[in-house]
């Protein structure tokens, strides 16, 4: 299994300083990948908790940790594909897998929050069959020297878009629906767990991603299955306790169970860990706890 760990995106820890202090000790440690995840607006109000209220844009925090190292490679998990036209993801993926050398992993998502599709000038409805169209047009821009779409959600004359990604970075679809997983067997190289997936019930959605791929043709056997890791360091032996929640000896045994269910990669996310990826945490004590985590979960 490939460990990998998330960079700080969220909250008051996220700065700069400290994405590429966690990224250069990951690549140092052997991680196999840093991660980022995209939160585009927090709706005044809302419930979804502290984590979500002040994110980094992913791409651009991938661009700059491109910069700083030069061997992990580089995940988003995920990027909404609604908020974005297929040129412009495109170009702008194809730009990161350039300045990287070659090292993205591109997550992509139907999103879920009504309020960011409003503010994206986008219908909630209809989003499954949108992100077919879209994964459609984006690999053909990736791949094709001219490009000609006319579709249902999306039109392109004869263009052309360059320089193109070589190698195209791999595609990891989200979404936990079975629609959204099937989608992923069928058209993607691997699924991506959200961070509110139960990790004990895993096995039964990937399951149901290597189901679609033999159906349509595929090998299960070369798809990836990535878990966003909501890692919780908390005293040992705790009653009820969650997967990936515990202390550190805990956790690591954790991942021989998401191992058996057929998770290829996990990456461990601090970020929603409410006392390190909100914005009113203590930046010094978030990145104590981080760093401590980081070198006691290296691979």
């Amino acid at each position: 299994m490939r460990i990998g760990f998330a960079a700080p995106v969220s909250g008051s820890w996220a700065t700069p300083a400290n994405m590429a202090r966690i990224a250069r000790r990951a690549e140092a440690l052997g991680y196999h990948e840093v991660w980022t995840f995209q939160r585009l607006l927090y709706p005044e109000g809302h419930a979804m908790g502290p984590v979500y209220r002040s994110v980094h844009d992913p791409v651009v925090a991938l661009a700059y940790l491109a910069g700083v190292t030069s061997r992990i490679r580089l995940g988003v998990a995920v990027l909404n594909m609604p908020f974005f036209s297929p040129a412009l993801l495109a170009k702008q993926l194809a730009s990161l897998q350039a300045v990287s050398g070659g090292r993205l992993d591109a997550g992509l998502g139907l999103g879920w929050l009504p309020e960011e599709f409003a503010a994206s000038g986008v219908p909630f409805e209809r989003r499954g069959r949108r992100a077919e169209e879209f994964l459609q047009v984006l690999r053909a821009l990736w791949t094709e020297e001219t490009v000609r779409h006319e579709g249902e959600f999306y039109r392109l004359p004869p263009v052309h878009q360059d320089p193109r990604p070589a190698p195209p970075p791999p595609i990891l679809l989200g979404g936990g629906a079975e629609a959204a997983l099937r989608r992923a067997g069928r058209l993607a190289d691997g699924w991506v767990s959200a961070s509110r997936e139960d990790p004990a019930g895993l096995g039964k959605k990937i399951s149901v991603v290597k189901e679609a791929a033999r159906d349509a043709g595929r090998d299960p056997g070369s798809l990836r299955f990535v878990t966003r890791a909501v890692t919780m360091v908390r005293p040992s032996g705790e009653p009820g306790r969650r997967l990936l929640s515990g202390s550190f000896e805990e956790i690591r045994g954790d991942l021989d169970v998401l191992a058996a269910q057929g998770v290829t990669d996990v990456f461990h996310d601090l970020n929603f860990d409410p006392g390190i990826g909100s914005p009113d945490a203590d930046p010094g004590e978030s990145m104590r706890r981080a760093e401590a985590a980081l070198e006691a979960l290296a691979p």
